[in-house]
């Protein structure tokens, strides 16, 4: 568990729009990286759905403003018309949210988290494995956190993961960290970036 210490949010090292990918972390092909996973926000509805589905509100809107028309309630036309963009606002606001997404890429001096968010705008965090800490609540609940902790700075990652996903994320991040961590050679180990909060508050696993 991450300990009472660790309560400042770890600073970036790049921020912007469309960002190169780091030199370290190959964007094409695995070459030299331990872990390397693409994370995106669940989306309960493919764009086939979507599309079915708007067919489906339209013909029963249109149906229900030719029927009270004919009765003479013509302003139920304008309400149906209202409700087809309501849900269509909804739904395209929903997918425009599912343009989020997070980059994990660790090698055996780096680990790059890149966050981009449905605006384009992009936060990048460059991490020494040897000395990152991961943690998560077990059993894994809707308000479990996954945390990389270092330096005495925490960065909470997948937070719009389901439960189980963070779990399984959890699992696979942090076996490739201690694979990380045990082919590194001493003479190589990178400095402790806040040693002293180190020493204080013991080990964050």
């Amino acid at each position: 568990m991450v300990q009472s210490h660790v309560i400042e949010d770890m600073a970036p090292v790049a921020r912007g729009r469309a960002l190169a990918a780091p030199e370290t972390g190959p964007e094409d092909g695995d070459d030299g990286l331990l872990f390397n996973a693409l994370l995106y926000p669940n989306r309960s509805l493919p764009n086939g759905g979507f599309i079915a589905l708007m067919a489906v509100v339209i013909a029963v809107n249109v149906f229900s403003a030719i029927f009270y028309t004919v009765l003479g309630a013509w302003p139920v036309m304008v309400f149906a018309g209202l409700d087809v963009l309501a849900v269509y606002i909804a739904f395209r606001i929903s997918y425009r949210q599912g343009r989020l997404h997070e980059r994990v890429m660790l090698t055996g001096d780096d680990l790059w988290i890149s966050r981009v968010l449905p605006s384009g705008h992009e936060t990048r965090w460059r991490l020494q494995p040897f000395w990152t800490r991961l943690s998560i609540d077990r059993p894994v609940r809707h308000e479990s956190q996954l945390v990389l902790a270092s330096g005495g700075r925490r960065l909470v990652l997948g937070a719009f993961l389901s439960p189980a996903e963070r779990g399984e994320l959890a699992d696979a991040l942090g076996a490739a960290l201690d694979k990380a961590r045990a082919g590194a050679a001493p003479q190589d180990l990178p400095l402790d970036p806040a040693p002293s909060a180190r020493q204080e508050g013991g080990r964050n696993d």
